[in-house]
Order: C-alpha cells, then sequence, then structure tokens
C-alpha cells in the first residue's frame, strides 16, 4: 500500500441552476477556458454519470474531468475522488447537473444542493433570465431559502436580452436579495453548442471544438467578473475526508490493452482508466475509422460513443472488424459497453439506413426516435460472468441508449439479471461470448464494483493460459 499525504484543499465553487437547460455548461467551459489563460490550474468535475460535458471540460481546462455520482458511489468515495483529484489544483469547479434541488430522492439526498453540501462548497446559479425580470426575486430568495440550501455565493445571469434587461434585473437582484451578480451573459448564437439524442455534441467528434470553446471564453471573460468568482471559491471544511490517498501497490505484471478512442468511440471514465492502468493495463489508442488492423494486445476495451452517426465510415474500415472478431473468435478478452456492443453486432440500421458491423453478436441494431434504456441500472451477476471474482453484491450502474439489440437466440448468455432498467432485454444484460463482455450498462470502478481490476486480471489469466 502506498499512502500519500495530502496538502490543503483547492478552493471550489459549484455551478448549479434553477433547472436544465439554463447554460451551466457553456457558462463552465468558459469560466476554465478563461481561468486557464490565466495560469490558473483548475480542476473540473461533473455530477453524474454524464460522459459529454466531461469531453468539453477537459479540453477547456486542459485536465482531466471527473464525475461525482451519488448513485455508483459512497459518499465516501466522492469525498476521496474530489479531494484526491484537487491536490495541485488552484481551484476547483464542480458542474451540476439538471438544477439545483433536482434528484431522484423526494428528500433531495441525490441532489445537487446534497453534493454541494457534503463536500462543503458553495454555489454559483446560472439563471436562465429569458422571459423574466422582477420574478428573478422570489426565485433566488426560494432556491436560498429552501430545505438544506447550501450557501448561494452568486449569480450568473445567461442568455439576458440587452442592457436595458440587464439594468432591470440587476436592480430587483440588488434590492430584495443579498446574492452579488456575478456575470451578466448575453444571448449569443456563439454560446450554443449542437445538440443530439444523447445530449451535446462530443467534442471528441466536433472538429471545431477549440474554436467554439474559444469563442465562449471571450464571450465569458467579458460578461463575468473573474476575480470576483476566484474570490468566491471556498475549500472544503474536510471533515470526514479521508488524511491519505490508498494508491495500493501497482502491478508488475503488465497487458497491453487495446482502446477504441475516436470521434464514435470516447465514452470512458477518467478514474476507470487509471484503475486499469493502475493494476496492469497498458492502455494502447486505437481509431476504429482509421486503423485496417490491430495493434499488438492482450485484450481490447471498445467503450461507448455514437457509431451511429459515423456507422458509414466505420463499416467502410471492414478489415479492422475483421481483425476484432478474429480477435474474439481466437479467445481474446474483450469488454465492450453500449457503443462498443453496438460495434459488435451484425448490422446497424438507422433513419432508414442499415450497415453492416462485425458480427461477432448474433443480434442486430435497431436505432429509435425515443430511449429504449434511460438512467440508473442495477444488476446482479449470473455464474455466466466471464471474469474471476464473482461479485455478489447489487451493482449500481446507468444506461443511456436509443438502440436495441434484437434477433439473439432463445440460448443467449447473459452475466447480468436486470433488477432496475433495460440492459439488453429488459431483464439480461452483458452478452457473453467466449472472452467477450458486452452490455448496455455503463459501469464505474468503486468499492461495491472493482470491474477494471478483475477486467486486467481475466487478460492476465488468458495470457497465462496461452
Amino acid at each position: 500500500m502506498v499512502l500519500v499525504e495530502k496538502k490543503s484543499a483547492a478552493g471550489g465553487l459549484y455551478i448549479s441552476a434553477a433547472h436544465k437547460s439554463s447554460g451551466k455548461t457553456t457558462i463552465s467551459l468558459g469560466l476554465c477556458a478563461a481561468l486557464k489563460d490565466r495560469q490558473i490550474t483548475i480542476q473540473p468535475f461533473k455530477k453524474g454519470p454524464d460522459f459529454i460535458d466531461p469531453l468539453w471540460l477537459k479540453q477547456a481546462s486542459s485536465r482531466a474531468c471527473y464525475n461525482l455520482d451519488f448513485f455508483t458511489s459512497s459518499e465516501q468515495e466522492i469525498k476521496n475522488l474530489y479531494s484526491s483529484k484537487s491536490l495541485d489544483a488552484d481551484i476547483t469547479i464542480i458542474e451540476g447537473n439538471k438544477g439545483l434541488y433536482d434528484g431522484m430522492d423526494l428528500h433531495g439526498a441525490d441532489s445537487n444542493a446534497a453534493l454541494a453540501n457534503l463536500l462543503d462548497l458553495p454555489v454559483v446559479l446560472v439563471i436562465n433570465t429569458q422571459g423574466i425580470t422582477r420574478g428573478i426575486a422570489p426565485l433566488l430568495l426560494g432556491y436560498q431559502g429552501f430545505d438544506k440550501a447550501p450557501q448561494i455565493a452568486g449569480v450568473i445571469l445567461n442568455n439576458v436580452a440587452g442592457s436595458r434587461h440587464e439594468s432591470k434585473l440587476i436592480s430587483v437582484v440588488e434590492e430584495y436579495t443579498d446574492i452579488p451578480v456575478i456575470g451578466s451573459v448575453r444571448r449569443s448564437s456563439s454560446l450554443v453548442i449542437d445538440e443530439r439524442h444523447l445530449g451535446l455534441m462530443p467534442s471528441n467528434e466536433a472538429s471545431e471544438s477549440e474554436a467554439i470553446i474559444t469563442a465562449i471564453k471571450k464571450t465569458v471573460e467579458a460578461q463575468v467578473d473573474l476575480d470576483n468568482f476566484i474570490q468566491l471559491a471556498r475549500p472544503p471544511a474536510l471533515q470526514g475526508f479521508s488524511s491519505v490517498i490508498d494508491l495500493q501497490e501497482e502491478k508488475t505484471n503488465k497487458v497491453k490493452i487495446g482502446i477504441f478512442k475516436d470521434a464514435a468511440f470516447g465514452f470512458y471514465y477518467e478514474d476507470d482508466l487509471e484503475k486499469i492502468s493502475h493494476f496492469g493495463g497498458e492502455l494502447i489508442e486505437i481509431n476504429a475509422l482509421q486503423d485496417a488492423s490491430l495493434p499488438e494486445v492482450d485484450g481490447l476495451f471498445i467503450g461507448g460513443g455514437f457509431p451511429e452517426t459515423h456507422m458509414q465510415q466505420l463499416a467502410a474500415n471492414s478489415e479492422l472488424m475483421r481483425a476484432v472478431k478474429t480477435f474474439i473468435e481466437n479467445d481474446g478478452v474483450v469488454y465492450a459497453e453500449c457503443g462498443g456492443l453496438m460495434y459488435l453486432a451484425q448490422s446497424l440500421t438507422w433513419n432508414g439506413n442499415e450497415c453492416k458491423m462485425s458480427g461477432v453478436i448474433p443480434g442486430n441494431i435497431e436505432m429509435s426516435e425515443k430511449p429504449q434504456g434511460r438512467g440508473y441500472i442495477k444488476l446482479v451477476e449470473t455464474d455466466q460472468h466471464p471474469w474471476p471474482g464473482k461479485n455478489t453484491a447489487v451493482l449500481s450502474a446507468h444506461e443511456f441508449h436509443y438502440s436495441a439489440l434484437t434477433d439473439l437466440p432463445d440460448d443467449a448468455v447473459f452475466a447480468y439479471q436486470v433488477k432496475r432498467g433495460c440492459g439488453i432485454d429488459g431483464a439480461h444484460d452483458g452478452f457473453v461470448y467466449k472472452n467477450l463482455l458486452a452490455n448496455y450498462a455503463h459501469m464505474r470502478n468503486v468499492g461495491s464494483n472493482h470491474w477494471a481490476e478483475r477486467f486486467v486480471n481475466k487478460i492476465i489469466e488468458v495470457k497465462g493460459n496461452n
């Protein structure tokens, strides 16, 4: 075990809103990019299981973005992840999801407010002011006075129509509340990032992402008081935070793991990839759109993404698909999540167009206009799970897919029973074939689910038997 002493925590701020689509992501991106330009080291975080916003925040801050999620992680794990990743930062920014008090729990135990309170961080509210003037006062007062409210340290007015609208809003906030207005961002097309069925266009897919971030940064620099924003940041009291980081001993028995990273596949949790590396997996990036063959690897990890928007290009790269199929048929260890599962099916149909996929999974992918599985999922392992060290706990994960895997044979083998959510067929998830495990569920490597270590151990086991 390696114990690393921690220095004092960085000051932090929690960016939240009254409701979703208020502009939290664009404001957070602009803040990260603007502070980075000032040579300030920003550590970004994202509440919830989102993949896309963290990709943007990573690019804007030049730092890996980490997810903080009540459903998949314990409160202690959230505290320790936040604390350990903030060690060498000057300031931390957490972008919330939905509204400040939104969540599944009636009493708000999983809300943004609960996370801000858990980490002892002040909140900056981003308010979409379209169609509102004097009404902003009771809104802010209500958010200040609601159940177990965190400290609301400032407000950024967003989507402001013009100077007259701005002056009215500021006058009202100053007259009726004690919350400082630290920014007033005008309505602008430069602050809009294209959306699609899973949310924002991911930055790994948008060729102009750097230009988009630069435009947002310039707007935020001009219309948000960055000095005031920095002064509002407060380090957490660190009560109940681990005083040391348990890194465990790194494994010396290394295996090479190919990971699909390109415009079609990019949904990975940064801390899970770090765990794979820590447990002995050397990650080697593969571009499924361009690479015609597999490098020398002992295993494959094909994560989520948008294979449907690139299906013609993926299908055209038939050499790589054949190489992946051959790797699996030769007992290579492969783990695939959601988009990776789609890539391994017989075919993919979207908007009336059909493309051949890798042909490993004996089923077809059909895209729908409505989600086929959306939200948190609970799973129980079956005896058919291919990895060593059976997990008897109920696993908490998440899914978000507009596709369905159809036409599977009746004797299909599954690694999980679904207790909550959809999975592959409403009752099962985790299709198993030889040493392939492919599921719609996205896993987090946490105390109740050491999937990264088990995945690496499976590769080590198979490699040792060959």
